[in-house]
């Protein structure tokens, strides 16, 4: 960003390059320089799958499961970039598994490997292998890098429209972290007001409008409605964040309607952005939690404004 001075530019190759990053720095246990070949080839490539699984026609595998196996359109294109990311990822986890050091992991994908021999020894029909490796790594990038990203640059977005809120947020960064470090989530807990922007960010903008698929174990009746067993639902949470019965004027941005009279966020059970359960559990700690950092580090140095 400083590179650019004050001219404008587009922020996403920046923020997602960086966001990608941190989760690479998890699993791999190195960082790749923006302009390295095979970095940006893999996050076009998980991009472009992420992209192709919200096309509708993909939506009906969740339906129909042989479409997925049919030879042309999305379906196709996306058994290539299936393939591309496995060899991409078989290459990484081959060198961690020659320089393995048993006594000293060093990233997920080390203590990943370990667990499987483990469970070798311990449990010989154990279904817990290295293939599945390949698609927690996909859900780590997903989760973490598309709903940071995002949530990451509306917050840019609101706070360029919202010069006041940009002032308060930049004054509590100045008075906790300064000028002389870096952010650390530690700081969370002294930045209310930081905090509860972007809680309202995520509110308003809903980077995950419909939340992961979830399937009925036995016939249950909701609010007089039956829904047999088997049955495929989609939480709404968009609906959720808009609700006028919930939300007071839920379509304007106000922060301190996650402030209570002290001045501190108040917890509140309708607030879901990823949705509730263990399957959001990651995107919530990568999604809000990893939102904190990045949003202090630009807002101390920079006035951001929308052109």
């Amino acid at each position: 960003m400083q590179k650019h001075g004050g001219d404008p530019f587009n922020p996403f190759p920046i923020v997602n390059n960086a966001v990608s990053n941190i989760i690479c720095s998890m699993c791999f246990g190195q960082r790749f320089d923006y302009t390295n070949s095979e970095f940006k080839k893999m996050l076009d490539f998980m991009s472009r799958g992420l992209e192709i699984c919200l096309n509708n026609q993909l939506q009906l595998v969740n339906i129909c499961s042989w479409l997925y196996y049919l030879p042309f359109g999305p379906f196709k294109e996306l058994r290539q970039i299936e393939k591309d990311i496995t060899t991409f990822l078989k290459k990484i986890i081959k060198d961690h598994r020659e320089s393995l050091d048993v006594e000293n992991p060093q990233d997920f994908i080390d203590m990943y490997l370990l667990h499987v021999e483990e469970e070798k020894k311990n449990n010989s029909n154990s279904s817990f292998n290295e293939d599945y490796l390949f698609y927690i790594i996909g859900d780590l990038f997903i989760a973490g890098t598309d709903t940071t990203t995002n949530s990451l640059l509306w917050c840019l977005l609101y706070m360029s429209l919202n010069p006041d809120v940009q002032d308060k947020v930049h004054e509590e960064i100045e008075r906790v972290i300064g000028a002389d470090r870096a952010p650390s989530l530690t700081d969370k807990a002294q930045m209310p007001y930081t905090e509860a922007t972007i809680m309202e960010v995520q509110r308003l903008t809903m980077v995950v409008p419909l939340s992961i698929p979830h399937m009925t174990s036995e016939k249950t009746v909701l609010q007089g409605y039956t829904i047999p067993k088997g049955t495929v639902i989609i939480p709404n949470l968009w609906s959720v964040h808009r609700d006028p019965a919930i939300w007071e004027k839920p379509d304007d941005f106000n922060p301190n309607r996650f402030l209570d009279d002290q001045g501190q966020v108040m917890k509140k059970e309708t607030f879901i952005p990823f949705g509730i359960g263990e399957a959001g559990v990651y995107g919530r700690a990568a999604g809000k939690d990893g939102t904190v950092p990045h949003v202090c580090e630009p807002d101390a140095e920079f006035h951001i404004c929308f052109t």
